[in-house]
């Protein structure tokens, strides 16, 4: 566990369901990124995301993502759109439920909080997000902890 302060100039953005577009504040945020996108899912269904996530690999942006063991299982998740876009993925199944729902972007930003990247998140559920921006050390502990979790993932 750690505590600190936010860095001096980080920002953020809050968004909350229903009622705001916590899918397009994500999805405008990975069309932003120049060199680097890391993930962790929970359940990852939205295909809004989804496409966002393969325009950046397009654009040579180096995607990854790692999800729970349930994404070998179920048929209508996102999984399948970003593994024949050749996004590489791991399943984080060294744990009972890989509850993350995190999205590192650059060296600049992190994204996080209850919502799942899911249509249901999106229109059904009250859930919320949180961009966070400029705080270097925050997103070097998140990356530390996606590295972590990808070296105990297995391949997808």
């Amino acid at each position: 566990m750690e505590s600190g302060q936010f860095a001096a100039g980080a920002a953020y953005q809050l968004c909350f369901t229903p009622g705001e577009d916590c899918t397009g504040l994500i999805a405008a945020a990975i069309a932003r990124a120049r060199n680097r996108v890391l993930v962790q899912a929970y359940s990852f269904t939205s295909p809004e995301i989804a496409e966002a996530l393969v325009e950046a690999h397009g654009r040579g942006v180096d995607v990854r993502a790692i999800l729970d063991k349930s994404h070998r299982r179920e048929r209508h998740t996102a999984a399948a759109m970003l593994s024949r876009a050749g996004i590489p993925l791991a399943i984080d199944d060294t744990v009972s439920i890989a509850h993350n729902k995190v999205i590192i972007i650059d060296d600049d930003v992190v994204i996080t909080g209850s919502f799942n990247f899911t249509k249901a998140a999106q229109d059904l559920n009250a859930e919320n997000v949180i961009l966070l921006r400029g705080d270097a050390g925050l997103v070097t502990r998140y990356t530390l902890h996606w590295v972590e979790r990808w070296q105990v993932s297995s391949a997808y």
